[in-house]
C-alpha cells in the first residue's frame, strides 16, 4: 500500500519523511496552490466581461470567490495528480492553523482525490509528533477553512476597492489594506507628535560622595520641599512645565549658583529604605513576543523572523511559530526543567512547574507556545545552526527554559541625604538571587554581562552618616521628542489594540515598507510624504477603515465567524453591500475627492504646499518668474522639514546651486547641491558635453553649511588609494558608499573585504596603518545578516579552469560549488566522503540539466540521446580528474553509472522529482 502525504515545502518534506514508515512518500505544495487572481491575466476568458472579475469575488453571488491556479503553480499540481495516481491513500500534512487548513482545502478541491483522504496535524516535527498524529488523523475543518476564506475576501474587498481610487487620486501603485491602513496611521500620527513636539530644558545637579573609601552617584530630588522638574513634567506642545505642576524649575545659571552654594556644605543621610522585591520569568514566546524580541535583539525585522522561525520549524528544530498562545504542554515543561537542572543546578529551578495563561483576545492559532521541538531541548551547540538561525534558536531556548527557572529575587535601595535646603538622592540595586536571569534577560543579549549592568551598589550607609562630597555638577537636559515605531513597538501596538492577527504581522509591515508608505532608518519606521496624503484622505472619506476600535470590532468578528458565533455571509453584505457598506461609500465619495487637494500634504506650522508628485513629493512654491517646484530629499523627514529647509529647497531651485570654490587643479567651480538622497558636491556643470559630471555625496555630520573647498576636492577625489596590503599585495582604499565611509581590500578574483568607518574616522585623513588595524579585526555582520559564507570543505582545483570547487552548507544541506553551479551532495555520501572526482561527475550532470532545462526536446529518443551525450562528458572529465589525482579505483563504478543514465524517464516523473521526497524507512536505510 503506498500512501502520499502532501505538506508545504521542500524543506518539511525532507524533514518530515525521517519519522514516516516505508511506503510513505512525501511531496510538497510549494504553499497555496490556488488563489485570487492575482493579475488581469490569470482571470479566465468566461468570466472576463464580468464587472466582478477584476475583484476576483463575486458580490452578487453570495461573494462567490474565483480561485484559479497560478501559472507557476500548474507544473506542481500537474506533479501531485501523477503522484496521486500511482497511491491508494492520501494525507494533507499542512500546517495547524487556518492557513495551513486551507491550503489542505484547496488541495482537496484541485486534486479531486478518488482514494481515501485524512488531514493530519502536528505542531513540531519530531518522531514522536509525527507517529501521534499518524494515529490521530481527522477530516478538514469547514469552519476553519471559512473563517480563512472570508479573511482573504473581506481584505481583497478593502484593497481592491480602495486601491484603484488611490491610484487615480494620489499616484500609481499605491495600496490600501484592512490592517496595512491603520499601522500607517499609527506611523502618521507618531510623526504629527513628533512635529507639534516643542523642546523643554532644565537643570539639575548630580554629586559624587565619598563613604568609607567608596564613592556613590546622588541626583538633586527637591529644593526647599520642592520637587525638582524633570522630563515627565514638561507639555510637549509647548516645551514649558505642564500647567498645575508644583515643581522647581532650573536654568543653567540657578543651577550653577546652587553648585556653588552647596558643593562646601554638610552632607547627612536622612533616610534609608530598603524595598525587597521579586521578578518572575516572562511567559515563553508567541508570534508577536518573538517577533518584538529578535527586533530588539538580533535586530531582525518581523519578515525575517518569521523566514528564520519557518525554516527552524520545517527543520524539526521549533515547534509551530504561529501562535497566540503561551501554553506549554507537560513533555515541554519536564524537558525545560532538566535544561535547568542540569545546566544551572537544582537551586535554579521553580519550586513547582510554571504554567502561563493566555491573555490575548482571539488566541486560538496554535495550542502551544514557541519552543524548543521534542521532549529533550538541544542546546544551541548541539543543533549545528549557524548565522540568525543558531541565534534565534538560542533565544527561543533560552526563554523556554528561563520559565521552569526560580524567580529573581532583588533589593531596590533609596538613600536620601540633606545638605541645607536640598535633598539628593542615591539608588541602588542588589541583586540577592539572580534565578532566571542567569539564562535570559530580556532586551540583552549577555544574561551575565546584563546582572552586572543591573546590580548598582552603594556604600554600607545607615541614618546619620556624613559621607563627603568629592564633586558636584550642573547637569543640563533637554526633553525629547516621542519615539518612532520600530517594528517591535508597531507590532506591541496593533496586538495590543486586538488589529489584525500577529502571523500577518511580517507582511504587513512588509508591504509598508515596499510601497513607500515607511522608510526604516535606524531600526525606526519613519512615514513617507505618501503615508500623510493617503492617511489624510481615508480620514476624511472613509474614518472607519482607518479607526482603531473599528478594525479592532472588525477583528473580533471575524474570530467570531471562526467559531461560528458569527455568520459570514450577513457579515460580508453589511461591509460591502449594505447602504452604508463599503462600494456604496467608494462611489458616493469618488467624484467629490479632488486629486490636486488629496496629493497635498498640509503639515503643522509649515506655510508652503507639499505635493505627492510622480516622482515623489515636491514643494509648491509661487515667485515672480511663475511656478516654481522643487522636489524633497528623502533624507527629510515631515516630522524635520521645517521653513529654512524650504527656502533652501527653492532658492537653488531658482538661483542655482550654491557655489564652494575652484578646483585647484582644474580650475572648474565647485557646486553644492541638494538631490533626492540628500546634499551632494558637483565638479562643474552638467553639459551636452559632460552630461553626469562627477558628484559626491556628503558624509554624515558635514552639512552644507559646513563644508570647505579642501573638503569638497577630497569627497570628489574618492575613491582614495591608501597604499597595498603587506601580505596580500593587494590595493586598499577608502571611499563613501551607501551605508556611509568605508575602506576595502581589493583581491580581485578572491573577493573583496569591507570595513564600516565609525567614530574617529574619516574617509578623507585615514590612513593605510589604521586601514590595516580595522582590516585585522573581527568582520560584524550588518544587523544579523551572513557574513561571506565559510567552505565546510575545500576538495581542490576543478581540472578543466583551476578554480576552486569546495562544500559548503545550506538552507537545505550540504552542497558541492564551483563558479555559479551548485550541486546536491546525494544520499549515502556525506561531506567526508565525497571526492573530487565524483563532485566534478556531479557538476557536470548540474551543469548540462541547466543547459537542457531550457531546451523543448522533439522526442523521447532525443532525450535519451542528449542524456547519454551528457553521461560520456560528465565520464571524460571524471577520468581526467582520475589521471590529475591519481585515482583509478572507481574507474569500473563510473562506466557503470554512464551506462545506467541512458534509463527512460517519464516527463511526468522528471516534473515531480522537482517537488517529491521519496520516504523511507529509517531502519530499512
Amino acid at each position: 500500500m503506498s500512501t502520499l502525504v502532501i505538506v508545504e515545502s521542500p524543506t518539511k518534506a525532507k524533514t518530515i519523511r525521517n519519522y514516516l514508515p516505508t511506503g510513505y512518500r512525501v511531496e510538497a505544495s510549494m504553499g497555496h496552490v490556488r488563489d485570487l487572481p492575482k493579475s488581469a491575466n490569470e482571470i479566465p476568458a468566461s468570466v472576463k466581461g464580468e464587472k466582478w472579475s477584476n475583484l476576483g469575488v463575486n458580490p452578487e453571488a453570495d461573494f462567490e470567490p474565483l480561485y484559479v491556479v497560478p501559472k507557476d503553480k500548474q507544473k506542481v499540481v500537474k506533479a501531485l495528480k501523477e503522484s496521486l495516481k500511482e497511491s491508494d491513500e492520501l494525507v494533507l500534512a499542512t500546517d495547524e492553523d487556518r492557513e495551513g487548513e486551507s491550503i489542505s482545502w484547496h488541495l482537496l478541491q484541485v486534486l479531486k482525490p478518488k482514494v481515501p483522504t485524512k488531514r493530519m496535524v502536528f505542531h513540531e516535527i519530531t518522531e514522536g509528533a509525527i507517529q501521534a498524529a499518524l494515529q490521530n488523523c481527522r477530516s478538514i475543518d469547514d469552519q476553519l477553512v471559512r473563517a480563512q476564506e472570508t479573511r482573504r475576501i473581506l481584505d481583497r474587498l478593502v484593497g481592491y476597492t480602495l486601491s484603484p481610487l488611490l491610484w487615480k487620486k494620489i499616484a500609481w501603485g499605491l495600496s490600501a489594506g484592512r490592517v496595512q491602513s491603520v499601522a500607517v496611521k499609527l506611523l502618521v500620527n507618531r510623526e504629527k507628535e513628533r512635529r507639534a513636539f516643542r523642546r523643554g530644558a532644565y537643570w539639575d545637579l548630580k554629586a559624587t560622595l565619598l563613604h568609607q573609601q567608596n564613592s556613590f552617584e546622588a541626583k538633586l530630588y527637591s529644593l526647599g520641599g520642592v520637587r525638582l522638574a524633570n522630563g515627565g513634567d514638561f507639555d510637549e506642545t509647548t516645551g514649558q512645565i505642564a500647567v498645575g505642576r508644583n515643581v522647581v524649575l532650573l536654568d543653567e545659571e540657578q543651577a550653577t549658583a546652587l553648585q556653588a552654594r552647596l558643593v562646601n556644605g554638610i552632607w547627612t543621610v536622612s533616610d534609608l529604605d530598603e524595598r525587597p522585591s521579586k521578578r518572575k520569568p516572562a511567559a515563553p514566546f508567541t508570534t508577536s513576543t518573538l517577533q518584538q524580541e529578535a527586533n530588539r535583539k538580533l535586530r531582525l525585522s518581523a519578515r525575517d523572523t518569521m523566514r528564520v522561525a519557518q525554516s527552524l520549524y520545517e527543520q524539526g528544530y521549533i515547534t509551530y511559530m504561529r501562535t497566540d498562545s503561551v501554553h506549554l504542554s507537560q513533555q515541554a515543561i519536564a524537558a525545560a526543567r532538566n535544561c535547568v537542572e542540569q545546566k544551572y543546578g537544582q537551586a535554579y529551578l521553580s519550586p513547582k512547574p510554571r504554567q502561563y495563561a493566555t491573555k490575548t483576545k482571539g488566541a486560538q492559532e496554535a495550542h502551544e507556545a514557541i519552543r524548543p521541538a521534542g521532549n529533550q531541548f538541544r542546546t544551541p551547540q548541539e543543533t549545528g545552526l549557524k548565522d540568525r538561525e543558531k541565534a534565534l534558536y538560542e533565544l527561543i531556548w533560552k526563554r523556554t527554559v528561563a520559565t521552569q527557572m526560580a524567580e529573581a529575587r532583588q533589593t531596590h535601595i533609596t538613600v536620601q541625604i540633606e545638605v541645607d535646603d536640598a535633598n539628593f538622592r542615591a539608588t541602588g540595586k542588589r541583586i540577592d538571587f539572580p534565578g532566571f536571569f542567569r539564562a535570559y534577560v530580556e532586551g540583552s543579549d549577555d544574561p551575565e554581562a546584563a546582572l552586572e549592568d543591573q546590580e548598582i551598589v552603594l556604600p554600607n550607609l545607615k541614618v546619620g552618616d556624613a559621607p563627603n562630597c568629592s564633586e558636584l555638577e550642573p547637569i543640563g537636559h533637554e526633553t525629547q521628542p516621542p519615539a518612532r515605531f520600530t517594528e517591535a513597538a508597531l507590532v506591541k501596538t496593533l496586538e495590543s489594540e486586538g488589529i489584525g492577527r500577529p502571523s500577518t504581522y511580517a507582511s504587513v509591515i512588509g508591504t509598508i515598507i515596499d510601497r513607500g508608505y515607511s522608510q526604516l532608518i535606524n531600526n525606526g519606521l519613519v512615514p513617507t510624504f505618501t503615508a500623510f496624503a493617503v492617511t489624510a484622505l481615508l480620514e476624511k472619506h472613509f474614518p472607519d477603515l482607518v479607526d482603531l476600535s473599528f478594525t479592532a470590532r472588525m477583528e473580533q468578528t471575524l474570530d467570531e465567524i471562526s467559531t461560528g458565533e458569527a455568520k459570514w455571509l450577513p457579515y460580508l453584505r453589511q461591509f460591502y453591500s449594505g447602504e452604508k457598506g463599503l462600494q456604496n461609500q467608494v462611489q458616493q465619495h469618488q467624484d467629490q475627492i479632488d486629486p490636486v487637494e488629496a496629493r497635498t500634504v498640509e503639515l503643522e506650522n509649515l506655510d508652503a504646499k507639499i505635493r505627492i508628485g510622480r516622482f515623489g513629493p515636491y514643494i509648491e512654491a509661487e515667485n515672480e518668474d511663475g511656478l516654481v517646484k522643487a522636489s524633497i530629499p528623502k533624507d527629510v523627514t515631515p516630522a524635520d522639514l521645517d521653513l529654512e529647509q524650504v527656502e533652501l529647497l527653492l532658492k537653488q531651485k531658482t538661483e542655482g546651486p550654491d557655489k564652494v570654490g575652484l578646483h585647484p587643479d582644474t580650475g572648474e567651480p565647485i557646486y553644492i547641491l541638494v538631490g533626492a538622497y540628500g546634499p551632494y558636491v558637483q565638479l562643474g556643470e552638467a553639459t551636452e558635453e559632460n552630461p553626469r559630471p562627477k558628484r559626491a555625496s556628503l558624509p554624515k555630520g558635514m552639512t552644507p553649511d559646513t563644508i570647505t573647498l579642501e573638503a569638497a576636492v577630497g569627497l570628489l577625489a574618492l575613491p582614495r588609494l591608501l597604499g597595498l596590503h603587506p601580505e596580500t599585495g593587494a590595493k586598499i582604499k577608502a571611499s563613501l558608499g551607501r551605508f556611509g565611509p568605508y575602506i576595502v581590500h581589493d583581491q580581485g578574483k578572491e573577493g573583496k573585504d569591507y570595513r564600516s568607518l565609525k567614530g574617529e574616522d574619516d574617509v578623507l585623513t585615514i590612513t593605510l596603518e589604521r586601514a590595516l588595524e580595522l582590516l585585522a579585526q573581527p568582520k560584524k555582520g550588518r544587523g544579523g545578516r551572513k557574513k561571506a559564507a565559510e567552505p565546510l570543505r575545500q576538495l581542490g582545483k576543478h581540472p578543466e579552469d583551476e578554480e576552486p570547487v569546495n562544500i559548503y552548507d545550506g538552507p537545505y544541506g550540504p552542497y558541492i560549488k564551483h563558479g555559479k553551479i551548485n550541486a546536491s551532495i546525494p544520499e549515502g555520501e556525506t561531506v567526508e566522503t565525497v571526492t573530487l572526482e565524483k563532485a566534478v561527475e556531479l557538476l557536470a550532470a548540474k551543469a548540462s540539466t541547466k543547459k537542457t532545462g531550457r531546451k523543448s526536446t522533439k522526442s523521447t529518443k532525443a532525450s535519451d540521446s542528449s542524456k547519454a551525450t551528457t553521461a560520456t562528458k560528465a565520464k571524460k572529465t571524471a577520468a581526467k580528474t582520475r589521471k590529475s589525482t591519481k585515482e583509478s579505483k572507481t574507474a569500473k563504478a563510473e562506466t557503470t553509472k554512464a551506462k545506467t543514465t541512458k534509463a527512460k524517464t517519464t516527463k511526468a516523473k522528471s516534473t515531480s522529482k522537482k517537488t517529491t521526497t521519496q520516504a523511507s524507512n529509517p531502519k530499512a536505510s
